[in-house]
């Protein structure tokens, strides 16, 4: 089974990815966006636009999750922001009609306002960059992600990380083991994921 987490930039998709995978036995976390990067550093920087748009990406993506999916015992949990109807059916509807895999898609939505927090809150103290490509693209991902195409929608302005996986396991008919952070481990997790998720280019 894949699952897709998708959700705005900064709406926590790669935290809810991480817990799922912590309390997921035998899961794996496959995050699109780093074959994006690679591909984005083979080019000269004049030339990098969005990612998404190569087809090269979208080609590769298939074929990692595909080939993951065949492989992986466990659940194979997916973090991207996607937001491109085609772009969507040519991952996703792929992955579904030809592989005969079975993708559980979760779009995590939230307020603006919070999507902002959020995004400025991982900028290591620097503040939110109002130019960001983030900041820039929020409002279409909102609008876009709100359609019945992109549902299952979760709703996490209320909601803990620990409580948005456990709505993802429900839905998909997993059952994660039972989280026993308490709130300092929580926040320390947060942190390292976070830390490790940074990008300087």
């Amino acid at each position: 089974m894949l699952l897709w987490i998708n959700g705005p930039y900064g709406g926590g998709k790669t935290q809810t990815a991480y817990e799922l995978r912590r309390r997921l036995p035998g899961s794996v976390v496959c995050d699109p966006e780093h074959i994006g990067f690679g591909l984005h550093r083979t080019l000269p920087p004049e030339l990098r636009t969005d990612f998404q748009d190569l087809r090269a990406w979208r080609e590769g993506v298939h074929e990692v999750l595909d080939l993951a999916l065949r492989e992986v015992k466990g659940p194979v949990i997916a973090p991207m922001t996607l937001v491109e109807p085609r772009y969507f059916e040519e991952i996703i509807g792929r992955l579904r009609a030809e592989g005969g895999h079975e993708v559980r898609h979760f779009a995590l939505l939230a307020e603006r306002r919070l999507v902002l927090r959020r995004l400025s809150e991982r900028g290591l103290g620097r503040g939110l960059k109002r130019d960001s490509f983030a900041v820039r693209h929020l409002d279409l991902c909102l609008e876009r992600l709100s359609g019945p195409e992109f549902a299952e929608h979760i709703h996490t302005d209320e909601l803990t990380v620990p409580q948005v996986a456990d709505r993802v396991a429900a839905s998909a008919g997993l059952r994660p083991l039972p989280n026993t952070d308490g709130a300092l481990r929580h926040r320390l997790r947060r942190t390292r994921i976070g830390l490790r998720h940074i990008r300087f280019d």
